[in-house]
């Protein structure tokens, strides 16, 4: 409990460079210059492991309710069969700890901080701005063919974005949107988003969760072989710790896609609204 596990899992010290949405960055208490930690994780495989252990599952009870799969990876069950019961149980478990496992990593971040300063960490304003799961199946209301109906949306690498005024959004959130969180890549910058009204109606009130990835982990490292990677970082002030050099090697700034055109993309389609970059806490030199 408490560790940020491997992949590209990351804890990032930063802090607001570009404000792009006042009223909806005043909403979340964002300003220019204020300092940000930014925790993506999870379950620590826990999650991966229910999904793996109920494939076969499945693909065994969509042939049984005959259900016809364009995918072999889109199996699944009807939501009152008992295969799909045992599956949301196993699943909602896994949320649970990943949620568990964050607070506790935001509770060591703030006695982290407290002990740099020399402060106490409940005096140093560390506060929740939002913390939502990701690759995760969600009971919710949508239209459908024009008709609302209680669907099942599993959203795999991707992320909520409820619109504003939408009662699933607490209130302090609700007159401009659900925050919505795109990490770039540990080189540039990652942004802030809050639903809106054009993701409800086209993707079921989801977004994208991340940049996305332009070369797989094994390309990746074939591009860093032989060039030290943590001090490119050091070089342009960014210090990174990582559990091996195996792991900063797959999560180069070249093996993703440039965030900040994809969140434009989705600020232009309707299905979110870009509010803040978030940069990389620079250190300085003397």
């Amino acid at each position: 409990m408490g560790t940020l596990g491997s992949g590209n899992h990351f804890i990032e010290v930063g802090y607001v460079g570009e404000i792009l949405d006042e009223e909806a960055a005043a909403a979340l208490e964002l300003e220019p210059g204020t300092v940000t930690v930014f925790i993506h994780s999870g379950s620590r495989g826990l999650g991966y492991q229910v999904c793996d252990d109920n494939l076969k599952t499945m693909l065994r009870a969509a042939e049984k309710y005959g259900i016809k799969l364009q995918d072999r990876q889109l199996c699944c069950a009807p939501l009152t069969s008992d295969e799909a019961k045992s599956y949301m149980g196993a699943m909602r478990s896994a949320a649970n700890y990943a949620f568990s496992n964050r607070q506790m990593m935001a509770h060591r971040v703030r006695e982290a901080f407290g002990a740099v300063l020399d402060q106490a960490p409940e005096r140093l304003g560390l506060r929740l701005v939002y913390d939502v799961a990701h690759n995760i199946a969600k009971v919710e209301k949508h239209r459908v063919d024009g008709e609302e109906k209680e669907v099942c949306v599993h959203r795999k690498g991707a992320t909520r974005a409820f619109p504003p005024g939408h009662p699933e959004i607490p209130e302090a959130y609700r007159d401009v949107g659900q925050p919505i969180f795109i990490p770039g890549d540990m080189g540039r910058y990652s942004y802030v988003l809050v639903g809106t009204e054009g993701s409800f109606k086209e993707t079921f009130g989801s977004t994208c969760h991340g940049a996305g990835r332009s070369m797989s982990r094994k390309q990746a490292k074939k591009t860093a072989k032989g060039r030290s990677i943590v001090r490119e970082l050091e070089d342009r002030g960014i210090l990174i710790r990582a559990a091996s050099r195996a792991t900063v090697n797959e999560e180069i700034s070249e093996a993703y896609k440039d965030v900040k055109n994809v969140v434009e993309v989705v600020d232009r389609a309707g299905i979110g609204k870009m509010v803040a970059q978030l940069k990389p806490m620079g250190v300085l030199k003397g």
